[in-house]
């Protein structure tokens, strides 16, 4: 059997693909994500196949996923804050608003060749917040390393309303368009 790399760093990531005990490598891309210019689809799966792309050319015989998870607002792309100032403006910018979890996602088969793509979108209700709890939020530290700077599978899980979608888009992977796409190549992951 191919080995499986995933072209990520990211311990969300990694987390559920162990959950669903896939065999795995990780191999983290170099690839330099573009950061806005386009739609968040086309953005994320820029992203995605750029990062898939720049490990499958060091590896002759093995299947490369790649994903690039985005938050949108409005117009506005949302990146992980650079620091605290930059985690309270964003969520106050998020609060009591719906924004999009958009993911690109991109699996290619080196052997064959073959590249097949798709993206995830969610959207994300976010409740009424305090200036209290964004504070508190905040200094918990959570969301420092978080897209849209929450982490909606831990504490930042409470100030979420609604969610019309993928939880694991949000989590970082989508694990339904993923079992799809690795069927494509003929891996089942169950």
């Amino acid at each position: 059997m191919k080995k499986i790399i995933l072209a990520s760093l990211s311990p969300r990531r990694k987390e559920l693909l162990a959950a669903v005990g896939l065999k795995f490598e990780i191999h983290p891309s170099s690839f330099q994500e573009k950061e806005t210019g386009i739609s968040p689809a086309h953005l994320a799966l820029h992203n995605a196949i750029g990062k898939a792309q720049d490990i499958a050319e060091k590896h002759k015989n093995a299947i490369v996923i790649g994903v690039d998870t985005v938050v949108a607002y409005k117009k506005h792309i949302i990146g992980k804050p650079k620091n605290k100032k930059d985690a309270k403006r964003i969520l106050e910018l998020l609060n009591g608003t719906t924004h999009r979890v958009v993911s690109g996602i991109c699996v290619i088969d080196t052997e064959k060749n073959k590249m097949y793509t798709d993206t995830e979108i969610t959207h994300i209700e976010m409740d009424q917040i305090t200036d209290k709890e964004i504070a508190a939020y905040i200094r918990h530290g959570e969301g420092t390393d978080k897209a849209a700077g929450y982490a909606i599978q831990g504490i930042g899980g409470l100030f979420i309303k609604k969610i019309r979608g993928d939880y694991f888009n949000v989590v970082g992977l989508p694990m339904h368009k993923l079992k799809k796409l690795l069927e494509k190549i003929g891996v089942k992951m169950v």
